[in-house]
């Protein structure tokens, strides 16, 4: 692992398109940036990210990169045509997303991840988003992740939700390797602290923390209206609230993005903090970020003021 991972939901057309091209620009800077972690899903431009984000790492050394991938939502041709924007993403609706946690489910969607990837194996394999349908993800789902790791498949296990409760019962039920929480361990906000984070420490579980940018709302110096927010406009609410943790990080000598970036990867429990890019310039504008956190005097100020 690499304290920094990319997110590859760009990599699928997330809300815009981009050629195979600039796809390809993206998973190469962030090489060239030093990150060697990617994490892609099904769900992510129905199958592109994964078609894309193999390509790209095909010829480079297999032992120097680590790539997770998401299991629960088989894709299903379909002929209705049109295209797949009401689930966020600027491709051909050629395929339907099929929520399935059995056995079989899993054992398929691995086996076509795969495929899409042009890979033999895959280091981390998530449970993605079984808030949809806990029980069978937690007693079906999960045994099934299990099974593939024990046959060598995949290396690590585990779950990635937007929802830490679910996530906190996955660590107390089902023994996960690894967590992936999106958006819920942010410079905005942190529920995750209260039970999950605590319950990962306490049984050596990692933590990847993704969505640190909130979906966009942290991801520029001066936050305003239009900004994302959960994949929709930021309420205006929250965007008062990223103002003032912006006016700080000014005070401080730093930015938002930068603060946000740096902000999860402080808990002990957190392994890496996985983020997007919609660019190349984009990956090197994030890692040189990363590599230069704010002064700890920031987050005693942001505590102090009610703002962390």
């Amino acid at each position: 692992m690499t304290a920094l991972g990319l997110g590859c939901a760009q990599l699928g057309n997330l809300w815009r398109e981009r050629s195979d091209a600039d796809a390809r620009a993206i998973v190469d800077a962030a090489w060239d940036c030093g990150v060697r972690y990617f994490d892609t899903a099904p769900h992510y431009g129905l199958g592109l990210s994964e078609r894309r984000l193999g390509a790209a790492l095909a010829g480079r050394p297999r032992g120097e990169y680590t790539v997770s991938t998401k299991v629960g939502r088989l894709l299903e041709p379909t002929a209705d045509g049109g295209d797949d924007l009401a689930d966020g993403f600027a491709v051909p609706r050629t395929h339907r997303r099929v929520w399935d946690f059995s056995r079989d489910g899993v054992r398929r969607s691995l086996e076509e991840s795969l495929g899409r990837l042009g890979l033999d194996r895959v280091d981390v394999a998530l449970l993605h988003d079984p808030e949809f349908a806990p029980e069978a993800a937690l007693r079906h789902g999960f045994p099934a992740l299990a099974e593939l790791r024990a046959e060598g498949v995949v290396g690590a296990v585990g779950a990635g939700s937007k929802d830490a409760g679910v996530l906190a019962r996955v660590v107390a039920e089902c023994a996960p390797d690894v967590v992936m929480v999106a958006g819920r361990y942010t410079l905005l906000e942190q529920p995750a602290a209260e039970t999950l984070l605590p319950a990962c420490a306490a049984a050596g579980v990692a933590v990847f923390a993704a969505g640190v940018f909130n979906s966009g709302l942290l991801a520029e110096d001066v936050p305003r209206a239009g900004l994302h927010y959960e994949y929709g406009d930021a309420p205006s609410d929250l965007i008062r609230r990223a103002a003032d943790l912006a006016e700080a990080c000014r005070e401080f000598g730093t930015t938002l993005p930068a603060a946000a970036l740096s902000f999860p990867g402080r808990h002990p429990a957190v392994t890496a903090v996985v983020v997007g890019a919609d660019d190349a310039g984009q990956v090197r504008r994030n890692a040189a970020r990363f590599a230069a956190p704010p002064a700890d005097a920031l987050w005693a100020a942001l505590g102090e003021r009610g703002l962390l």
